[in-house]
This record gives structure tokens, sequence and C-alpha cells, in this order.
């Protein structure tokens, strides 16, 4: 399956059932920005011809200022304000019109038309007397980014892509960028598709090699940029605070330093001389070993600052990672709590960052687990640009060798409502957009599991409307990838739907958390971090399980939230059981709201996850000779691989609640 879905070897960039409806129709196309010829190109691709706006083509493409004189009947007010990226789309007897005022937003309408297709031209418009209909489409988020933590080398530890599970970068080959870059010309057409408008290109954990795309390398991201400029997509680079000592020999990168803030000027004009339309930087500062303005005394928005000032002239944005903790932390000190860090270094701060700096915030307080609190660093930041951040690669919640559709995860995240259900929500408190770290590769899949694609395909129609189902997304992605089988659409919906919640049922239970391997953090590890300097604990003993994170009796990080979180998670009377650990110490016999302990349901969940995979594999063998030879093999593969891993996870984590409560399993299933 190649970047939409198909097998690698066919020549079609997406199924033939999804132009069937435009092949033979006209279009006509008002304007002459470059994405409108962008435009006019994937129309021709499609097989539709192009005329005059007079001939009243089957699609018209046109600004709203032209609509009085190309569509008539469409009233501009209806249409209303689309902001550069907006569009509308309108029906007027058999016409499909495509209203946009930016001419992104000509390229977002036109992939709307593949997606759903012109429908009848004999109906979709009504007949002439009736009133036209128009639907609005505004992207809820301004900037819809993704991360690529890849590297220009190999790292001997990261690989060429830190957490990548899809082979290689597309950007990079043998310690420089690749000579042919038509995959990232494929990629980029992928992401225009569903609304991404940025892309950061290396790692945020920035080496000595990545730091020189800024200076000596600067041709060469030229080049990665004008691959993704025809379809709206701006470039960043993550940069090292460290860079005026690493690659001018300064001898400090204090950011009060006035030879350092020259040197970030000059930086900053030379990237936008070569760069025309850069978008910024992304930057990971005292954080895991990184370099930052701790060094020298500062605070993150004396850092962040200084290289707000140095993008402000050309219009660009510094997105500064808000992932910072102590990772040597003393295990035996009970008072420390990762948790809580982000919140303590940043909102005492709030009001003091630049305006073209937005905080890049991870959805959780920890570390992309498979099941978190929302980070209170969103709602306790009132006057910063914040941007939320997700990840698509699967580092923890089965690294795409596990089917596991992230979409419904993220929906809970974007609609929960951080100061009550009549308040704002964490999408609304975005401001700044969201970012998520991607997940392709040069895998020939892409993704590497062909199904894991379905999560980059949900984070881009997300990003753009937070509202939309999470299953009629899957559907969406599945019918683009698969075409008019009705019983391969309806068994992948059926093995993706609730993956997550299945992947969560056989891994960590109730919140707790990091239960994996050190490293690659893949597999089952019940103590791999529990005495480790990362701050990352479950605190089991004999008696019980759990973090006390109280404000009553432990590190007070429930006191982070506002009311009425703050007072639901405080009280274990009140706390969702999917959290409970995640915010207190109990006994092995607390009792859940489903009547079973806490050990039982620990038991139940990890024997009824591993029935649930093997149901999924099943359901995929069900499906052979309906899904491309090749994509069935691979999917296979992975499954197999995600039901040995599931066992292994059941039996490891049940075998330890058990030694440790010594409380036998209610059902008497064999526990090792």
């Amino acid at each position: 399956m190649d970047e939409t879905g198909t097998t690698p070897e066919h020549p079609m960039w997406l199924p033939e059932a999804v132009f069937r409806g435009l092949r033979d129709r006209t279009i006509a196309v008002v304007g002459d920005d470059p994405l409108l010829g962008t435009v006019r190109r994937e129309a021709d691709a499609a097989g539709m011809t192009e005329v005059p706006p007079s001939a009243e083509a089957e699609l018209t493409i046109m600004p709203v200022a032209d609509l009085a004189t190309h569509a008539r009947r469409i009233d501009a007010a209806a249409v209303g304000d689309l902001g550069t990226e907006g569009y509308a789309i309108a029906r007027e007897g058999g016409r499909t019109v495509i209203a946009y005022a930016g001419a992104a937003g000509a390229l977002y309408g036109w992939f709307h038309v593949v997606r759903a297709g012109l429908g009848d031209a004999d109906t979709a418009g009504g007949a002439a007397s009736d009133a036209p209909t128009v639907e609005r489409h505004v992207p809820r988020h301004s900037l819809r980014m993704l991360d690529h933590w890849d590297n220009v080398s190999e790292h001997p530890v990261m690989g060429q892509v830190e957490r990548g599970y899809a082979g290689g970068s597309i950007f990079y080959e043998d310690g420089r960028v690749r000579e042919d870059l038509s995959r990232v010309e494929r990629y980029a057409r992928l992401l225009a598709s569903i609304g991404v408008n940025r892309v950061a290109i290396n790692n945020v954990n920035v080496g000595r090699r990545e730091a020189r795309l800024l200076t000596d390398d600067l041709g060469e991201v030229s080049r990665i940029a004008a691959c993704f400029r025809p379809w709206g997509i701006r470039v960043h680079l993550a940069v090292s605070f460290a860079s005026p000592i690493t690659l001018a020999g300064l001898p400090t990168a204090d950011p009060v330093d006035e030879a350092v803030q020259q040197w970030w000027a000059d930086a900053a004009t030379r990237v936008y001389a070569a760069i025309e339309d850069f978008g910024g930087f992304l930057v990971k500062a005292d954080s895991e070993g990184q370099p930052g303005p701790f060094a020298y005394g500062r605070d993150h928005a004396d850092g962040a600052n200084m290289l707000a000032a140095a993008l402000a002239p050309h219009g660009g944005i510094v997105h500064w990672r808000a992932f910072v903790y102590n990772h040597r932390q003393d295990w035996r000190d009970r008072s420390t709590d990762r948790a809580r860090a982000a919140y303590d270094h940043f909102v005492p701060l709030d009001g003091r960052f630049a305006d073209n700096v937005i905080l890049q915030v991870k959805y959780g307080p920890l570390d992309f687990q498979v099941r978190e609190p929302v980070s209170p660093v969103i709602p306790g930041l009132r006057e910063t640009a914040v941007a939320l951040e997700l990840q698509i690669t699967q580092e923890y919640t089965g690294q795409q060798r596990h089917a596991v559709y992230l979409a419904p995860q993220w929906r809970e995240i974007l609609e929960f409502a951080p100061f009550g259900d009549s308040g704002p929500t964490i999408s609304d408190l975005s401001r700044g957009g969201i970012a998520a770290v991607a997940n392709v590769g040069d895998d020939p899949f892409w993704t590497g599991h062909p199904l894991a694609q379905a999560n980059l395909y949900a984070y881009g129609r997300l990003a753009w409307d937070p509202s939309l189902d999470a299953d009629a997304i899957l559907d969406e992605w599945a019918a683009l990838t698969f075409g008019d089988d009705t019983t391969a659409r309806g068994g992948i919906h059926r093995l993706l739907s609730d993956s997550w919640r299945t992947y969560e049922s056989y891994t960590a239970p109730l919140g707790v958390g990091f239960m994996v391997n050190p490293g690659d953090h893949y597999g089952p590890s019940v103590e791999g971090y529990e005495y480790s300097p990362w701050g990352t604990y479950h605190f089991a003993d004999r008696d019980g399980i759990g973090v006390d994170r109280t404000v009553a009796t432990g590190t007070g990080y429930a006191g982070q939230y506002p009311e009425p979180w703050r007072s639901v998670y405080e009280s274990l009377d009140s706390v969702p059981d999917e959290l409970l650990l995640f915010f207190h110490h109990v006994p092995y016999s607390h009792r859940l709201r489903s009547g079973a302990t806490v050990v039982q349901h620990v038991y139940d969940t990890h024997f009824d996850g591993v029935e649930r995979v093997r149901a999924q594999v099943a359901l995929w063998d069900s499906l052979d000779g309906r899904i491309d030879t090749a994509v069935h093999r691979r999917v296979t593969e992975r499954l197999a691989e995600q039901l040995r891993s599931a066992t292994d996870w059941r039996d490891q984590i049940n075998t330890y609640f058990f030694r440790a409560s010594g409380i036998a399993d209610e059902r008497g299933r064999r526990i090792y």
C-alpha cells in the first residue's frame, strides 16, 4: 500500500473508485495563484476537463469575490468569512462551486470534493428554482503541524528516526538530504489532502549533524521546502539552543548576550533569504540533556523570546516545547513528581512570552501514555499561545506493530473541558494550534503497519475539525484506501474502532502508566522504570499500588487543575476509574464503580484483552482475498506479533499483581 492506501506498484494515487465520480466531468478554476496551479494539475490527473468559467462547469473553483459574476444565485453573504484557508461548497442546479478567499482554501476544497464526490449532477443542487445549498468549512486550528523526529545520520541509539517504526527517514539518506525527493513530494500531497499546513523536518533532540541544517545545509533544506510549497505547507527546523557555540564557536549561548542575539538574528535572516516562506524554529531546551537557558541562570521566557525576536521581522514563530522535567530524580523521594514539572516551570511565566512564541504542550503530564489526564498546563496558561502536542507514532501504544486507532483517544482529549462542561475545551484553549509527532518512514507501506495510516489521516482531519466523529473518520479513510468492498471496509472498521481500548485493556491498568521496557518502550516490564531516575513510578508494594498525587496527602499535582476537576481528582469517591492509579495509591481490594476490586479488574481486563486481539486476528483472516495480497500479508504478520505481545503483557502483569497482592483470580483462571 502506498501513501494513500494502494499497493506500492499501483500507478494510481488512490483507488479507482475515488476518482470515478470525477472522471470526464468539467471543471473551471478562477485565479492564478500557484496553489491553483496545483489544483489544476490534480483535476487533470483525475480525468477532468478544464473549461472557462462562462461554460458553467460541473465543478467551479472561484474566489468569494467572483461569486456574483460566475455563480449568480450563490450569495457571498451566505458564505461568510472564510479566512485564508477556509472554503465553502455550494450547489446550484447540477453545479458544484468551491468558493475560497485564500488560495489554500481552493486546494482544501478540492480535496473535500475528492473525498465526498460531486454527487448526482441531476439532483445535487435541486431544481433550478431551488435556493442553492452552502456548506462552510473553516479550520478550527490555524496551525496544524507535524513534527518529524528524523536524524540526518543514523544515531547509535535513536536510529535514523527516533521513535520511528516505519523504516528510515524520507528526507535523509547516507548523512545528507536525499537526492531523490519524489517520495517527499507525494507525502506533501497526502498532508495537504488532510489539511496539514506545517512540517518540522528534523529531530527535536538536535545533534551536531542536524544543527547544520540551519547553516551549511540551507540549500538542501530549501529543496525540501520546495516539495511542500505547492501544497500550502511551510517547513520548520528544530534547532539547538547551543547553536551559537557549536556552529559559530561563540563562548556562550546566554540569551541576554548581545553577540548571541545577533547570531540568531543573522541566522534567521539567512534562512529567510533561502526559504521565503520558512515557518520558524522548534525547540526542546533544558530537557533530557538538551541545552537551554537554565545554564545561564535564565528562564524559558528569556530563551524563547530571544529566538522570537530573531524571527519576528520575518513573520516566523518559535515552538517552545514544555516537556521539561527532572530526569535525574531520586526514586526514594516521593515528594518529587514528574507530572507536576511542566506546570511548575511554565505557568509562573504566563504572560511573559512574546506574541510569536507558542508553547507546545504534550496532551498528558508524563509522556504520551495510553491513558493520562489531560495536562493542566493548557488551562493554566491563560495569556500564552499554547499548541496541543499529540503523538501519531505509537511509542507507547504498540509502535505500529499493534493495530491501535488513536482518534477516539484524541477526541476525548480535544473535547475535555477543564473548567467544567460549560467552559472551553482543550481544543478551544489550544490557540497556538495542534502539533503531532509523525509516523511515516521509507517503509513500502509508509507507516510500517498499513492500518497505522488511519492515525495519520485521522490526525489531519481532527486538527481541521475536532468535532468530527472518530468512527466516521475511520470509515472515510477505509473507503478512500480500500475502495468499494463494503465487507472489507466493515471488517476494518470492526477491527480498529475500539482498538485503543483493546490495547489499554492488556497493558498498564487504570492510568498507572510506564510498565514498559526502558529504552525501546516496547513490551511489558512492570518494574523497568520503578527504581530509575526518570520519575515514572507506580509504587506497587504488598499493600497496594498507585501514586498519591492529592493535595491532602500526596504530591499536590491534583491541585494544578481548576475546579471542578481539582476536586474530582482529589477524591476517591469521584476520580474516574480509568485514572484511579494516576491520582491515588489504593489497596488491591479497593472496589471500582464496576464493583470489581482493583486486582480483579487487572485480571479480567488482561484476559479479555488477549481474547479481543484473538478475535481481531480471526476477523482479519476472514478478509483474505478481499485485501491486496501484500497488504494482507503485512497486517497478518503484525497481528501475530500483537497477539504474542498481548499474551506476554497479560501473563507478566497478572503474575506480578498476583504475587504482589497474594489475591487469586475469582474466576480461577491460571496465572503464572
